[in-house]
């Protein structure tokens, strides 16, 4: 596997040469921020991309950029609407793509929400976990047919994870203290869970699924969060991170941290990164100790038991079997 790319790496470095021409994706929360810049990328590949969003005026704005590309190339954009945190909505949109049965090469679940305030989904789950894992893992298994043998799936995880394991016995904050980024933590375990597993049932038929970090980015998924605080758990951060000699935190470019995505979802080899984890355009080195909160994954993210529990979890949840 080439180990030319790293940190720095933005969609352009990643998929330099790349010819997309006659591939079809998909890539959810194309509204902003790093699902624009991934379609983007692609499209001025020459991909037909079709970009999934709730809020369709603000995506038909915010992917201008996507179709200027996409008229260079030879691509395409289709814009369809999801709210994740709908599970009727979920079920029509990918309803609808398996009607139209035209097939993917690759889909990027790359839409989600971070640390908001307790709430609950259309369908009662508590947001973050029904949003960026029950919203996902019902579309993703949906429109699993359409997987072309040779397809991706890449699952938009976090260095979140770390935060917290998922709770298979209080999955909604029913018993605990809802702590906004704990409920995170739990969904973006989830996030990598879902690709553990979907890997292993799909890879007898060529289809591959994987878990990204896409780095510490600037963008409207720290919505809910107050810029103080974001500031002092940098300071905190680098406070010991200098401790340990290490260098500060960058933030990436929206550019850098959408590289991964297109790096695990077209570039590196399919047997590299199946059912795995990575960030800054490598697969991730197992991370035990809880002061390692830099990189690297724990393994209970990608424990294929654990993950065959949250599998069978969540189709109790949503009431369905995959």
């Amino acid at each position: 596997m080439s180990t030319s790319f790293g940190a720095k790496s933005t969609t352009d470095d990643v998929l330099a040469g790349v010819d997309l021409k006659g591939k079809r994706v998909l890539v959810t929360g194309v509204s902003a921020g790093l699902g624009v810049e991934t379609a983007r990328a692609l499209a001025a590949h020459g991909a037909d991309v079709v970009g999934a969003a709730r809020d369709l005026k603000k995506a038909e704005g915010a992917t201008a950029v996507v179709r200027e590309a996409a008229a260079k190339s030879g691509g395409s954009l289709q814009l369809i609407e999801l709210d994740l945190a709908d599970l009727a909505s979920v079920r029509a949109a990918a309803d609808a793509l398996v009607a139209d049965g035209r097939a993917f090469d690759l889909v990027i679940a790359n839409a989600g929400v971070m640390a908001p305030p307790f709430g609950k989904t259309v369908d009662g789950f508590e947001t973050q976990f029904g949003t960026n894992h029950l919203g996902h893992f019902v579309f993703v298994n949906r429109i699993a047919s359409l997987l072309k043998a040779g397809a991706r799936v890449v699952s938009l995880a976090s260095a979140g994870h770390r935060f917290s394991d998922v709770n298979l016995e209080d999955p909604n904050f029913e018993t605990t203290d809802y702590v906004p980024f704990e409920a995170y933590g739990r969904s973006k375990t989830a996030n990598i869970l879902f690709a553990v597993e979907f890997d292993r049932r799909h890879k007898e038929r060529g289809v591959r699924a994987v878990a990204v970090h896409p780095g510490g980015i600037q963008t409207e998924l720290a919505r809910h969060l107050d810029p103080a605080f974001i500031q002092g758990w940098i300071e905190q951060l680098n406070a010991q991170a200098a401790a340990e000699g290490q260098p500060p935190i960058e933030w990436k470019t929206i550019p850098q941290g959408a590289a991964t995505s297109v790096w695990a979802g077209v570039v590196a080899p399919a047997d590299a990164v199946g059912g795995l984890y990575c960030e800054d355009c490598h697969v991730a080195e197992l991370a035990e100790d809880a002061s390692q909160i830099r990189a690297g994954v724990r393994s209970y993210a990608l424990d294929p038991a654990h993950a065959q529990a949250l599998w069978a979890l969540s189709e109790k949840l949503v009431g369905e079997t995959f």
